[in-house]
């Protein structure tokens, strides 16, 4: 099943799935992590999966309160 996805999570803003495709391989590069090319993620090791987790939902959280003050959206 390489390539599908069977997450049930659904976008509000259907047309953010490129933005956050892209902030997703950014935070990996800053973190160092691999993404798999083939979209497998079986052999992923959780800790790598929680930091990543981690590091994008603090980047969206800190865009969202940018937004929210009017501040400028990237620093």
């Amino acid at each position: 099943m390489a390539g599908q996805s069977r997450s049930s999570n659904t976008l509000v803003v259907p047309q953010a799935s490129a933005a956050l495709s892209q902030l997703k391989y950014e935070a990996a590069q800053e973190l160092g992590i691999q993404i798999p090319q083939d979209g497998y993620y079986g052999n992923f090791s959780t800790r790598d999966a929680g930091s990543l987790g981690g590091y994008i939902t603090r980047k969206l959280v800190q865009i969202a309160e940018q937004q929210l003050s009017g501040q400028s959206q990237f620093r």
